[in-house]
């Protein structure tokens, strides 16, 4: 008997757009025999759209504010035994849906409540991974009120730190709002758009060299595996949002031409991470890696990557041999098996 999928996209982080470009892909590849998709669009707005408005944006790229809610579809277990909530950035890959899901009893694809929130904030993913003894590049804490009536303090904080430097909204993806700043006449502006976004802030140095970045992707529950390593490579001075999104302006090598132990040793760091975080199902880890110092710095782990067939995440497990279909297949299984 088919098993029944709720596909959840759009959301209501800046995100919106990739995620229904993620969920077309998803679409189009759970193999028809074994799934019965529902696909369900979440407005900007935070609107559960009905059918019509859902195959209009899936279509379109577009969604519409309105619509009936149908979030009751969702808070119930009866007629569905898995959902997909491919949604990142805030307000979908941060536990919020995942809370709503495990209260109504359905298994989701991903990290549950504590996995997905302590990934999705990089305070809580810097200090966990501190906990665990992961390099990371040194790192400072702001928040908006302090900003408001000391901000000194925090420029004092950045000084500390060195300049150029990243200024991050703490819960954000896709480099929205992230900020390279050369020199203290570029700290303001910086930290006024991260805060218009984000109440947290991280003020993040930069490594001596200019760093290479690498990705791998991990598959599993508790018993995870990495993928091989990706290398990303763009002229830009760093992986913005336009660098992502924009054909032709980053290039993925994989395997990334990396010295066999680095490479282990990148694998071996990210599953560490994806454990010590109590990810599941599925995460991509990115890292710093400093070639004339031979340094690994983990950057983020990103709990619902983009999901496009072209996206770095299946690239990465296509090399290990597993197709895209194949893929998410897994990723249902994955979902199922935790239940």
């Amino acid at each position: 008997m088919k098993k029944r999928i709720l596909l959840l996209a759009g959301g209501q982080s800046g995100e919106h757009e990739v995620s229904l470009m993620s969920a077309r892909s998803v679409l189009a590849a759970l193999p028809r025999d074994q799934f019965d998709v529902t696909p369900v669009v979440i407005s900007k707005q935070g609107r559960w759209l009905p059918p019509t408005d859902t195959v209009r944006a899936l279509e379109t790229g577009v969604s519409a504010p309105g619509g009936d809610l149908v979030l009751h579809r969702a808070a119930s277990a009866e007629g569905y035994d898995a959902v997909f909530p491919l949604l990142h950035g805030p307000m979908g890959e941060d536990g919020t849906i995942q809370g709503l899901l495990t209260l109504a009893g359905i298994p989701f694809v991903g990290s549950g409540v504590l996995g997905s929130a302590a990934s999705m904030d990089k305070v809580m993913t810097k200090q966990v991974l501190a906990s665990a003894g992961i390099p990371q590049v040194a790192w400072r804490l702001a928040v908006r009120r302090e900003w408001a009536q000391n901000p000194d303090a925090v420029r004092a904080r950045a000084h500390d730190l060195g300049f150029p430097l990243f200024v991050k909204p703490a819960n954000l993806g896709s480099s929205v709002g992230i900020s390279k700043v050369h020199g203290p006449d570029e700290l303001d502006a910086a930290l006024t758009l991260a805060f218009s976004l984000d109440r947290r802030v991280i003020l993040e140095a930069m490594t001596a060299h200019k760093p290479r970045e690498v990705e791998v992707g991990i598959l599993g529950n508790d018993a995870p595996i990495a993928s091989p390593v990706g290398e990303l490579s763009f002229a830009a001075e760093f992986y913005d949002y336009a660098t992502k999104y924009t054909e032709g302006q980053a290039t993925m090598h994989i395997p990334a031409p990396l010295p066999a132990e680095v490479a282990a040793r990148v694998r071996e760091l990210a599953l560490q991470a994806f454990l010590a975080l109590d990810c599941a199902g599925l995460a991509r880890v990115d890292f710093f890696y400093v070639e004339e110092t031979g340094e690994l710095f983990l950057n983020e782990v990103n709990t619902m990557p983009g999901f496009t067939t072209t996206s770095m995440y299946p690239k990465l497990f296509g090399a290990a041999g597993l197709s895209y279909s194949e893929l998410v297949t897994r990723l249902v299984e994955l979902a199922l098996e935790r239940r």
